[in-house]
């Protein structure tokens, strides 16, 4: 057969498709898709990141169960060090030895309060066995913390409205809210503490035949119309104004006493005791002094209650302590004023702790508070002669030591601080 010169280059050239065509198709058809040959690959490579992930949870995990168990270990060294440091011996003030004929087992209701507090240092620096009872309503741990452990120390949670059997030789019954807003809180409470208490302590000195001192008040007097007080002045008290909680309930106390003593012949003494400033009072106790000295050191004004002419006569508490260890001693009966005989204005006394604060506080006048006596001065004649007693310290420097006490226990509240007033501190 014989083709044309055209046949033949179509020929030619159906081939040469042909040709393309079929390689076209191997290149995009029986080709191995481009992803595949990386899956192996791949693979591996996840599994090991996996892997790397649970190794790293479980050494997290790990991490806190060692941590857990450090915390352990810390806590029982912890406790292990409180064991050790319970076993070391407290230090104490140096106090004196007294052989059993001349140690005396003294109560003190309300042992933990302000004035509580300093009779404690002071019998326990004399070497007797002193046991407190305190309801804490006022009173406070702290003020007797540095006596924890001693073996002449015991301190008894009770409120004494209930009736306490203990054996002991001498009671001084402290116990009684003292500050307008602490008595006035609960009016009720004020007077089953004075005399409910009261008849609680007589009783227990009447069953172990205990010398008992009663801790009455220049509120006795009310609003005095004799001036100064002597003890034998009755009163002028308004027995249904907001302070008759706390002056009725004192003169039923010193009433409770004498019936038990001409009954029952208990021996009791009864103190009267006038204004007392010193460390450990209350910050917020609303007293003239704590009042004056707060308001000073934080520069407010300095607030005086009615014209500021009404006066007060301030005593050091180591002073009224004195006194009420000498009466305690002593062989009268009768009530004794124990209080600093030195008169101030009310006005007079802002402008002398504004003074030794050294601050820029203003003195201003607000309303006068109802019933508040407007002239308070004791005769302290009786202290004089039967018991050979009156204040020392002078107004000056025992402001000062309570200055610089009501200083310390604001920075204490501000970045809680230790603030402790220790016995031997006040030696001087």
């Amino acid at each position: 057969m014989v083709f044309s010169r055209r046949k033949m280059k179509q020929i030619l050239f159906v081939c040469i498709g042909l040709i393309f065509v079929i390689c076209i198709y191997k290149t995009f058809v029986t080709t191995e898709p481009l992803h595949v040959p990386h899956v192996p690959e791949l693979q591996p490579k996840l599994l090991k990141e996996n892997r790397q992930q649970f190794d790293s949870d479980n050494d997290l995990d790990s991490r806190y169960a060692e941590l857990e168990r450090v915390k352990l270990k810390v806590k029982e060294l912890e406790l292990k060090l409180k064991s050790l440091e319970d076993r070391i011996p407290k230090k104490y003030p140096d106090v004196k030895y007294l052989n059993y004929k001349n140690r005396k087992r003294i109560l003190i209701t309300g042992g933990a309060g302000f004035v509580g507090s300093h009779l404690t240092d002071y019998l326990m620096m004399q070497g007797h066995e002193i046991i407190i009872v305190d309801n804490f309503f006022t009173g406070r741990k702290r003020n007797v913390e540095h006596w924890f452990g001693h073996e002449n120390f015991e301190l008894i949670h009770h409120d004494i409205v209930n009736p306490l059997f203990i054996e002991v030789d001498e009671i001084y019954h402290l116990a009684s809210p003292a500050s307008p807003p602490h008595y006035m809180y609960n009016p009720v409470k004020t007077i089953k503490t004075n005399t409910m208490g009261t008849i609680n302590m007589l009783g227990l000195a009447k069953r172990v035949g205990a010398k008992v001192l009663i801790a009455s008040t220049s509120e006795v007097y009310g609003d005095p119309e004799e001036h100064p007080q002597p003890e034998t002045y009755w009163g002028h008290v308004n027995p249904i104004g907001p302070r008759a909680c706390y002056d009725e309930g004192k003169r039923v106390s010193e009433t409770l006493s004498y019936a038990y003593a001409k009954q029952e012949n208990v021996k009791v003494r009864v103190a009267r005791i006038f204004n007392t400033y010193g460390p450990r009072m209350h910050m917020n106790d609303g007293r003239v002094v704590s009042n004056f000295i707060l308001q000073g050191l934080q520069n407010e004004s300095i607030i005086i209650y009615g014209n500021g002419k009404q006066t007060r006569s301030f005593q050091y508490v180591s002073d009224l302590v004195d006194g009420l260890v000498a009466l305690m001693e002593s062989n009268y009966t009768q009530p004794v004023n124990i209080g600093n005989p030195v008169e101030h204005t009310i006005e007079e006394f802002a402008v002398i702790i504004r003074d030794l604060v050294g601050g820029k506080s203003k003195i201003r006048s607000t309303a006068a508070v109802e019933d508040d006596p407007q002239r308070r001065k004791p005769d302290i004649t009786r202290a004089k002669k039967y018991i050979n007693w009156e204040p020392r310290v002078p107004l000056k420097i025992g402001l000062e030591k309570t200055i610089e006490y009501f200083r310390k226990e604001l920075d204490r509240s501000n970045h809680s601080q230790r603030n402790v007033f220790s016995p031997h501190i006040d030696n001087s």
